[in-house]
């Protein structure tokens, strides 16, 4: 019988980016980019300092939901139900709920909006037909095969990076808006450093870690 080679470091790596890699990538959704792009039109790089500060948020969240997924085996709610009386868990969950249906609308808008630009296609019909093609996998697919997808898909965000370079922006007031922050003056770029912290940090991703891991 032939021996199998072993796995180079790189295919190792490749083969264990799974949970962490696609709900880190899924942060950054429709309804976010939409966010982000406002941002920046509206403030410039006034707000920029706030990537430096929700981007350790986010992991530290991410990585306790992710522990508590492999430690107990459970999911987040699952957990949550363990540990604290049933109505405050359905209270938890039925405000989870409210929030998943408003940014899933969201995402389904921003997604519609952009093959509307792509195409010329009416936005109303396409936000639909993206609805039940996306109900219609995760019913029939199987969640690895859709892993292996969207773990690709993923590469997609290396479009930042180099729209970045291509758009040759002031990098000396980059950094400097990046690292020195700016307080809000006006009750628009409070709304807005409220609209980036709450797209930012999901609640849908601390539930979507725990089970993955699971």
């Amino acid at each position: 019988m032939k021996s199998r080679a072993p796995d180079n470091p790189i295919s190792r790596f490749l083969r264990k980016l799974g949970p962490g890699l696609i709900t880190g990538a899924a942060d950054d959704d429709p309804s976010g980019i939409a966010t982000y792009s406002v941002a920046g039109a509206q403030q410039g790089s006034a707000l920029l300092w706030t990537a430096l500060v929700t981007w350790p948020l986010m992991g530290a969240v991410q990585m306790m939901c992710a522990r508590i997924g492999m430690v107990t085996g459970r999911g987040l709610a699952g957990t949550l139900r363990t540990k604290f009386p049933r109505h405050l868990v359905f209270i938890a969950t039925a405000a989870l709920f409210a929030a998943n249906t408003i940014n899933i609308g969201a995402d389904l808008s921003g997604m519609a909006d952009s093959v509307e630009m792509l195409a010329g296609f009416n936005s109303r019909w396409i936000a639909p037909l993206l609805g039940i093609a996306i109900t219609a996998a995760s019913i029939w697919c199987r969640y690895d095969q859709i892993a292996r997808v969207l773990k690709w898909l993923a590469l997609a965000l290396l479009a930042y990076v180099i729209t970045g370079i291509l758009i040759h922006p002031p990098w000396p007031q980059v950094l400097w808006k990046t690292f020195i922050p700016t307080w809000p003056n006006s009750h628009e770029r409070w709304g807005m450093l409220v609209a980036i912290l709450g797209t930012t940090i999901s609640p849908y991703l601390f539930f979507w870690q725990s089970s993955s891991e699971v």
